[in-house]
């Protein structure tokens, strides 16, 4: 179905992406740990009408250098699930969208966390699924060795299912709370999931209520094939990273190809790529500040970054000779074969190659006001995005360029709203409520082996 209208979440992790964005005087240098300065980006996005906050994390510190640590503005951040709750009280509308790793978090708690998060909303999480692929982060959690890729993703599909399920433990009218009669909740209304898996054995039923949406928006970042195949199971949004229309065009079709083969409509996805927004009065200007921002990235820590992404160390390499042979590793899959291709293409240098990583490798929307509005209509109309996961260079000097001087010119030409129809997440992401699994009709439980995706492609079996 096609859309008129374009889908807007903003990217926070938790002030920028950016290595050195903390360091340009319009943000706030200690926004990553300062409650008022996400509160006030928060209420700033609802005024302009995103989608959605989309609060990343990650699970550990990537080990380094005195020297990269010292410059490192991300190795204290506040826990997502803490600071989406103190947020949902300071807002009413814009989605809250949790990152939240299926590798180190136990299925149960997640499903809770989830749940509440919904609750305290009104009806306005999301869940950012992660694998985690800082290797250093295995250490954190009692393990000597990180899970492989594959293995990641298998836990993943199931963790999900384990999820969805414990979601769907109470028929949405199973709470009668009559006073009077003493009857609190219909025990015919409540489901046990008895789950055993192979990587889980989960009894339930969870104790919370079915969240306000049904389930949280599900929201997953995977471009390699395990990840595609995982998002055309389950994932209603997708956070793309093609950088180009016609990769996010050929992106596009292949994900609706394995939706169908699934058996889901491919009009319950959202593809969002994730895109960097400098913003300047002219495109010179905006450059200029680009330029800038990269240039205040020490070397050592694009190396580290550099390292990290091809999960291969390369700082005993020549930093002005090529890169060298990179085996197949634990990394992040689309990442390690993006910078390969990108060393390859340009034949660049591994000094080069950091400078090019040390200043985000993604798609990047540079400009004045007007370009970049042209080249987000340019994406959506022909089809290759149904909106964008917006990266800042900071806050809030970064998202107040793009609210005030991107966002109107948007809403001016149709292409995003100017007031929110609703007051969940799915209903601003034009996504369906799902029925519960178990209770047809809010009394009769579903046989769970009815479900219907697929996951053999994943490797996996059982219930």
């Amino acid at each position: 179905m096609s859309r008129t209208q374009m889908n807007l979440m903003a990217f926070v992790r938790p002030t920028s992406l950016h290595p050195a964005g903390w360091r340009d005087p319009a943000n706030a240098a200690d926004g990553n740990t300062n409650l008022d300065v996400l509160i006030d980006a928060a209420k700033r996005l609802e005024a302009a009408c995103f989608d959605g906050f989309f609060y990343a994390d990650h699970v550990g510190v990537l080990a380094a250098s005195e020297e990269v640590l010292q410059a490192t503005d991300s190795i204290a951040t506040f826990e997502p699930f803490t600071i989406l709750s103190a947020i949902s009280q300071h807002t009413s509308k814009i989605g809250l969208v949790a990152t939240a790793s299926a590798t180190f978090t136990e299925p149960f708690n997640m499903a809770r966390m989830l749940a509440s998060l919904d609750h305290l909303s009104r009806g306005r999480a999301g869940w950012n699924i992660v694998t985690t692929w800082i290797t250093e982060s295995a250490a954190n959690f009692g393990l000597e060795n990180h899970p492989d890729h594959a293995t990641r993703y298998q836990k993943a599909r199931e963790y999900f299912d384990v999820v969805s399920g414990l979601w769907d433990s109470f028929a949405d009218d199973a709470f009668v709370r009559d006073q009077d009669s003493g009857v609190f909740s219909d025990p015919k209304k409540i489901y046990r999931l008895n789950h055993k898996g192979r990587f889980y054995s989960v009894s339930g039923p969870l104790n919370a209520m079915r969240p306000v949406q049904g389930w949280p928006v599900i929201i997953q970042a995977g471009a390699s094939e395990d990840g595609r195949q995982f998002a055309a199971e389950v994932t209603e949004v997708i956070f793309g990273a093609a950088t180009t229309i016609e990769a996010g065009l050929a992106f596009r079709d292949d994900l609706h190809a394995r939706m169908r083969e699934a058996g889901r409509d491919p009009d319950d996805l959202r593809i969002l790529p994730g895109a960097l927004v400098v913003v300047g009065d002219t495109d010179e200007a905006a450059q200029e500040k680009r330029a800038w921002l990269n240039a205040m990235v020490p070397y050592a820590m694009g190396l580290r970054s550099l390292t990290a992404f091809l999960g291969q160390d390369v700082s005993q390499c020549d930093p002005d000779g090529p890169l060298p042979e990179i085996a197949e590793t634990n990394a992040i899959k689309s990442a390690q074969q993006r910078i390969i291709q990108e060393a390859r293409d340009k034949k660049l240098t591994i000094r080069q190659l950091v400078a090019w990583v040390s200043g985000y490798r993604g798609l990047a929307l540079v400009g004045s006001p007007q370009t970049i509005a042209d080249e987000m209509e340019r994406w959506f109309t022909v089809g290759a995005a149904d909106g964008f996961n917006l990266i800042f260079t900071g806050l809030p000097g970064g998202l107040t360029d793009f609210c005030d001087k991107v966002v109107p010119l948007l809403q001016a030409r149709g292409l995003f709203k100017t007031s929110y129809h609703g007051s969940t997440l799915r209903e601003h992401l034009g996504l369906k409520r799902p029925p519960n699994q178990f209770f047809a009709d809010g009394t009769v439980a579903l046989d769970p082996r009815s479900r219907a995706l697929s996951r053999t492609r994943l490797g996996l079996s059982g219930a």
